[in-house]
């Protein structure tokens, strides 16, 4: 199933969480599916599976691909494979195809934050890289209109024929449950948001500061204090995700992320209502869910996450 925006989105707020939701397109025809899932010895295994993934479907779709970034540890090793292979010829071909779109990002904050995602994956995959595919388009969080900038976004996408790999993860939360993108349990965003603008606490920055500096990222005291006083993060919604026409998912480290364990066990063993409304009511306290509600996923992950 293939869904992207189209028409004037229409809004809705759920408590401090604003969501655009695409006008006259409710989703329509869900699957619930169970959750089939790969697991490979290792992370480097993960990120030639996810490689091999992306170079499967460019040979079985003609013209351009819209691909969505996943951000943290899951797709980092398909990135450094990416960056090696762009500073040669080998995959121009490919690259040349790619519409590269990223999924979550802080907000407000300067687009040459070296605590912004983007510069994230500047580093990761290189510079070759972006100099190589067709557009790359980040959100744009250098503004004081977040709302007109987040519906520019998704108004790119659509013209674009929507998303054609969505890549995601798996975040753990509270209670077994789990979040993609940014959605988060309680968060409101029903099946037919495309995305939305969601609060962010100090005590998320600072585990982001922390995580970059680890990583290695170039940061400034200026970049720290700004991040420090973002307010939000603007996020990819359920309908972006149901709407890709393939999920490859990743998760590749349950060993220093332990709570990803339970969460995937609940992800697999729930028990998804054949009732719409109780169906939206699962996933607004489970977002984890919204990967069994499409045809098409491919899930990898490593022993460490069944443990």
């Amino acid at each position: 199933m293939s869904t992207s925006p189209k028409k004037i989105f229409e809004r809705h707020a759920s408590g401090e969480n604003i969501w655009f939701q695409i006008a006259s397109q409710p989703p329509n025809g869900i699957p619930r599916r169970e959750l089939k899932y790969s697991v490979l010895e290792d992370e480097e295994s993960v990120g030639k599976a996810l490689l091999d993934e992306l170079f499967e479907y460019a040979k079985e779709k003609s013209g351009d691909i819209t691909i969505v970034l996943l951000g943290g540890r899951g797709a980092q090793a398909l990135y450094r494979l990416i960056s090696e292979l762009a500073e040669t010829d080998k995959i121009d071909s490919l690259l040349a195809r790619l519409n590269v779109f990223t999924q979550d990002a802080l907000a407000p904050m300067r687009m040459d934050n070296g605590l912004s995602f983007v510069r994230d994956f500047e580093r990761l995959l290189g510079e070759k890289f972006f100099a190589k595919v067709k557009s790359f388009t980040p959100m744009f969080t250098e503004t004081n209109d977040l709302e007109k900038e987040l519906e520019n976004y998704i108004e790119r996408i659509s013209r674009l024929g929507g998303i054609d790999i969505f890549f995601l993860g798996l975040g753990p939360e509270a209670e077994a449950a789990s979040h993609l993108c940014y959605i988060k349990p309680g968060s409101g965003a029903k099946l037919s948001d495309f995305a939305g603008i969601i609060p962010i606490s100090s005590r998320i920055l600072e585990h982001h500061i922390s995580k970059f500096k680890v990583g290695g990222s170039d940061i400034s005291e200026s970049d720290e204090n700004e991040c420090r006083n973002a307010k939000y993060i603007l996020t990819l919604g359920p309908a972006a995700i149901i709407g890709a026409r393939r999920i490859v998912q990743s998760v590749v480290d349950a060993s220093t992320a332990p709570g990803k364990r339970p969460s995937f066990k609940r992800l697999l063993e729930t028990k998804l209502s054949d009732d719409d409304v109780e169906l939206s009511a699962q996933v607004n306290e489970n977002p984890g869910l919204l990967i069994r509600l499409h045809a098409d996923v491919r899930s990898y992950v490593l022993p460490d996450l069944l443990a």
